[in-house]
């Protein structure tokens, strides 16, 4: 059984493969989806518990779903 911190590390995993394929830097990406730098550098770092709101949020802008988020993948798919 995975642990809250297995999900963070996924969760961050994914969003940073999802942000660098549309190759945008964390100060980008953060204006685009309404989020402060740090925000998203400290999600990035599994320094955060997200919402189901923020994930939400971040999946619908990188047109993904929230199971995509969850979903243990390499950086080359």
């Amino acid at each position: 059984m995975m642990d809250e911190k297995d999900y963070r590390t996924i969760i961050a995993d994914n969003i940073k493969i999802f942000r660098e394929k549309k190759h945008l830097s964390q100060e980008n990406f953060a204006a685009l989806v309404g989020f402060h730098r740090t925000y998203i550098g400290s999600i990035e770092r599994c320094e955060r518990n997200l919402t189901l709101s923020t994930l939400n949020t971040l999946a619908n802008f990188m047109d993904i779903t929230i199971q995509d988020l969850l979903t243990t993948r390499k950086n080359d798919e």
